[in-house]
């Protein structure tokens, strides 16, 4: 346990009222223990941590602030690329001056200030730049090198919105770096000059700032290597050391309003001091408080964004573990990219400060959302004087009922705008039982009855139109509607040229369950090439990835492309089937596909299925539930090889094993490997079809215990590794192959290679991938 420090003064714990208790020694013991294994693990090269409570701070510095070109140790001032921790430090509290001061209205629209804005984005106000829910896409293309933040608004203004403005939340950094232009040509001085003049200067913020001068340098945290214009994974580029991480912003000159500052945890302490005392610190005021209310209370129902700050949005893990201890409704704060987090609390006087560079030096091999959520919690647990709850006076924001179906799926965003969008067209759908609305009617159904469209034919994927065959289809003619039933799983997997001839647009509606081998998204990408080659438009009504839309885990496929395997994505890759087909459209040159999604609306990237108040229908016969769609992603790598994966039982995916396996010694093997959230069982069973059909197994029941911790994948992994070792004849590893499709991978399993061994095998091109998917999501 580190020693913690109690940096201020006397007076000052005096003008707080009293002396507070003690931040809890055991909880901040916690903290170093987090952190330090973050390190060891090499999620991040090091880290500076601030927790404050009432005048009580502890402060440590962990690992290496470098590793490339030289290893650094972190020190406790060291400065950070904070990437869009800028929102919450440089562009909110900017434009928030501006407001105060009558020179900026929340309401007016962008285009009073930004005539460049024009067509739809005429309406996007303000406000909906502060709550991302403007309709702007992510973010401008840095694919090709430009330079200045006039070609960045011309880049902006020539974009097609991705929603009405105010109608869905979308995080994007356009957004800000309009917030930062606003402040500029409403204040007559650039964005940096404004913040460094009205806040940081005022409040002796003295290493915070945009473009560090030299003199700073070699106390910045390093990010990683780069060329002129795009991010490399190579060691023979530039390591950004003073220059901002984020492309956008370097590429519209380090200072922007989404992403460019650089800050000490000492310095952001100032600022949070500020804001938790109403916008006053040692006699300097800011803001009024009704200002510091007004950006920090809800904007957006449920109560989710304030004005730049989060609230309890699905980027608020800092707030702690929905499980353990947690800051409340009501506490705000944000997190940046590079592995920054912050997050304080106005009832308890508490906040805290996580600065690390976790992209260094090659991008960034692990996760730092878990590490947020731990010291969220931790520093809540810290804080022993004081009963966590939202003051009487304010209340907390509204929330929607737990169980309130708040999610609707494309297709009821088609039934609300009354089908306009497919109307005097000639529909080809693809779909199978999960195409049904929130009242249960079917897309079929649906779209026949549509006024103004015209339902032509009908194509099924595998299992057919109604999911009732585990087997090649043929085709047929629906008895239900009359029209043609094409299987696009038997001697053909996309609709063919003659038939296309009959239509003017192609629909997809089909559940997918987020993991890479389940053959649907293969469907969906063969019907897009399909669209392409016949000048088709093609509508995906999107729907919810259930097993959530942020876990990404697993090997990139290498190789060709295969039904099992036709997208260059990892095993899971958190994203939904409208996504991934603006993935296969940007990828796959189909410059001739006229591609819709029609989007989901009330979905957080967050959310599994069972939070979305949506119906499951079994998207293919073996997989029932939510359970087994999130088990399916490891235990079905091992359906190649010579295992029971539960097909044939009540439980599929939820159970493995074979005659030749000795179940109690297979579960004690797998509890050995320590994976968080999941816990092995010994079982017996007996297949009543496909491998092993009535033969007596040993095996395990797998029980998850923590959804959100569990990393799936491993489990198929860490199953093949123990059962290659023990029964190689048997279980025929390599049949892996064709579901896990990367040899790397495969070879390290054969080789008894541990699980952070192969993790190490994925990191780059995780990161790659991560890139690439960026630019394609929707949420």
């Amino acid at each position: 346990m580190r020693k913690f420090h109690l940096c201020l003064s006397l007076c000052l714990a005096l003008a707080a009222g009293a002396f507070a208790s003690p931040l809890d020694p055991a909880q901040l013991s916690q903290i170093d223990t987090a952190v330090q294994k973050a390190v060891e693990e090499h999620h991040i090269p090091g880290a500076v941590v601030w927790v404050e409570h009432s005048g009580q701070v502890y402060w440590e510095a962990y690992g290496h602030r470098s590793l490339v070109p030289a290893e650094e140790p972190m020190t406790r001032d060291t400065i950070f690329d904070v990437a869009s921790l800028t929102k919450v430090l440089a562009g909110t509290p900017a434009i928030m001056l501006l407001v105060q001061r009558g020179k900026v209205k929340l309401d007016a629209a962008v285009s009073t200030y930004i005539p460049e804005y024009t067509g739809e984005k005429t309406n996007i106000t303000v406000r909906e730049l502060m709550t991302h829910t403007s309709g702007f896409p992510g973010d401008i293309s840095t694919r090709s090198p430009w330079h200045g933040s006039e070609t960045a608004i011309k880049m902006a203004a020539a974009m097609k919105l991705d929603s009405t403005p105010g109608s869905a939340f979308r995080y994007s950094d356009i957004n800000f770096f309009t917030i930062g232009e606003i402040v500029a040509r409403v204040s007559g001085m650039p964005l940096n000059e404004f913040c460094a003049k009205e806040i940081y200067g005022p409040l002796q913020m003295n290493d915070t700032g945009f473009l560090p001068p030299a003199s700073k340098i070699p106390r910045i945290a390093p990010t990683q290597m780069t060329q002129d214009d795009m991010l490399t994974e190579g060691t023979n580029g530039v390591m950004l050391r003073g220059t901002v991480h984020d492309p956008t912003s370097r590429f519209m000159g380090g200072v922007a309003g989404h992403a460019g500052l650089f800050t000490t945890a000492p310095d952001m302490a100032r600022f949070a001091r500020m804001m938790l005392n109403g916008g006053e610190l040692e006699g300097v005021r800011i803001f009024k408080p009704e200002t510091v209310k007004m950006m920090t209370s809800a904007q957006t129902p449920p109560g989710d964004r304030g004005l730049g700050w989060d609230i309890s949005s699905a980027y608020s893990s800092p707030r702690g573990n929905r499980e353990g201890a947690r800051f409340p409704l009501g506490s705000y704060g944000h997190t940046g990219f590079t592995g920054c987090a912050f997050w304080l609390d106005p009832f308890s006087k508490t906040f805290f400060i996580l600065l690390s560079n976790h992209v260094h030096p090659y991008g960034g091999s692990g996760s730092v959302v878990s590490l947020y959520r731990a010291i969220g919690s931790l520093a809540a647990a810290a804080v022993t004087d004081f009963k966590y709850g939202p003051a009487p006076e304010t209340p907390a924001p509204p929330q929607e009922p737990p169980h309130a179906a708040r999610v609707l799926d494309g297709i009821d965003v088609l039934v609300k705008d009354n089908f306009s969008i497919l109307k005097g067209l000639r529909i080809g759908l693809i779909t199978n039982p999960t195409g049904q609305d929130a009242e249960g009617r079917s897309t079929i159904d649906l779209l026949r009855n549509a006024p103004g469209v015209q339902l032509k034919m009908l194509f099924g994927p595998e299992h057919g139109l109604y999911g009732n065959f585990d087997a090649p289809v043929k085709d047929g003619i629906d008895s239900h509607t009359g029209l043609p039933a094409i299987s696009l799983y038997g001697e053909q997997h996309a609709p063919a040229p003659e038939q296309m001839k009959q239509l003017d647009a192609l629909v997809f509606d089909i559940q997918d369950v987020g993991c890479r081998f389940y053959t649907f998204t293969a469907t969906l990408g063969m019907c897009l090439e399909a669209a392409n080659a016949a000048g088709l438009k093609f509508f995906v009504l999107d729907r919810v990835n259930p097993i959530n839309g942020q876990m990404i885990d697993g090997p990139v496929m290498e190789g060709p492309s295969s039904f099992v395997a036709y997208y260059e994505e990892p095993v899971r890759y958190g994203m939904t089937e409208g996504e991934l087909a603006r993935m296969c459209k940007g990828e796959r040159g189909l410059k001739n596909l006229d591609l819709t999604v029609v989007p989901l609306q009330g979905w957080r990237r967050s959310m599994w299925f069972d939070q979305t108040g949506l119906p499951w229908i079994n998207p293919s016969p073996n997989m029932r539930s939510l359970t087994e769609a999130m088990l399916y992603p490891g235990v079905g790598l091992l359906e190649g090889c010579h295992i029971s994966v539960g097909r044939g039982t009540g439980t599929p995916f939820e159970v493995i094993g074979a005659p030749y396996i000795d179940g109690p010694r297979l579960a004690g093997a797998l509890n050995d490997g320590h994976l968080p959230g999941v816990r092995f069982v010994p079982v017996k069973f007996t297949p009543a079809d496909y491998i092993f059909k009535n033969e007596a197994c040993g095996g395990v029941n797998i029980i998850l215990t923590d959804r959100a911790r569990c990393p799936v994948v491993d489990i198929g992994i860490l199953a093949a590794t123990i059962l290659n070792r023990w029964h190689p004849g048997q279980f025929q590893v390599r049949k892996m192959e064709t579901l896990l499709a990367d040899e790397p991978t495969l070879e390290a399993i054969q080789n008894g290679k541990s699980l952070s061994e192969i993790h190490r095998l994925w990191g780059k091109d995780l990161r790659r991938f991560k890139a690439r998917r960026k630019k394609y999501l929707l949420y």
